[in-house]
């Protein structure tokens, strides 16, 4: 009787062979690319490093606070943005648009922008008073000197949301949907962006796992990541707008 060799099998199911070629080519950049970009951001892309590493070498504005907010935003930006756009134009040869990156179905987009931004608002009104929140945002805390201050505060923390949508719900959800499913895109994207927000407020990792819920549904269901970028957005500047002139 010959029996099944569980080596063998553990040897093959382990090949390198065509682990970059064909239908493997993409999960396998995104999946090996996604923990060298988000540690490369945790470490080296934020204010901390900014300010022990940084600020004694370039300032902007002559104000060491205001360039790591820059800083932190522009990295993500840069890491989770434009990285992935390079791999999916010149790695994958795919249009950018397959990514989300388009108006997609505007109607619903619309939608359901008008229905969950007072959600999202009211949320972000809720947490003003919580120490861990007060404590941690808004990044810059010379974001309150004057409006003009915390427009150009809230204009830059768009490209930091335009970059965290692009990676996760875009490069990531987007990107292994083909080879993992609808549902099991979204739950690896959420498992990630839910793992890099340790270090924050816990009631904002453990909202990170419902956001990232939600706008997976709704990013596949627009074909778009527009509206879930100004959502996000509008969460994170409420909730900044609030602790600065509301509190």
């Amino acid at each position: 009787m010959n029996l099944p060799n569980p080596v063998g099998r553990f040897s093959d199911s382990l090949s390198l062979a065509g682990l970059f070629s064909g239908d493997n080519k993409k999960p396998t950049v995104i999946l090996l690319l996604t923990p060298i970009v988000l540690t490369t951001w945790k470490y080296f892309g934020t204010k901390a490093f900014y300010l022990s590493d940084l600020a004694s070498r370039f300032v902007l504005f002559d104000d060491p606070q205001r360039t790591a907010e820059l800083y932190t935003f522009f990295s993500a930006f840069i890491l989770f943005g434009l990285l992935p756009l390079a791999v999916i134009r010149f790695v994958f040869k795919e249009k950018i648009s397959s990514y989300g990156l388009q108006i997609g179905d505007w109607r619903f987009g619309l939608k359901t922008f008008l229905v969950l931004a007072p959600v999202f608002v009211i949320a972000a009104y809720s947490s003003i008073n919580n120490p861990d929140f007060l404590a941690e945002y808004p990044l810059f805390k010379g974001a309150s000197a004057s409006p003009s201050m915390f427009l150009s505060h809230a204009f830059a923390y768009l490209f930091y949301y335009i970059g965290w949508e692009i990676y996760f719900r875009g490069f990531m959800q987007f990107g292994l949907r083909q080879s993992l499913g609808d549902w099991q895109s979204i739950l690896v994207q959420t498992a990630l962006s839910c793992i890099i927000h340790i270090g924050k407020p816990a009631g904002e990792i453990y909202g990170s796992i419902i956001g990232a819920l939600v706008w997976g549904i709704i990013a596949f269901r627009a074909r778009s990541l527009l509206f879930i970028i100004l959502l996000h957005w509008l969460l994170g500047v409420s909730l900044d707008f609030f602790i600065c002139y509301v509190r």
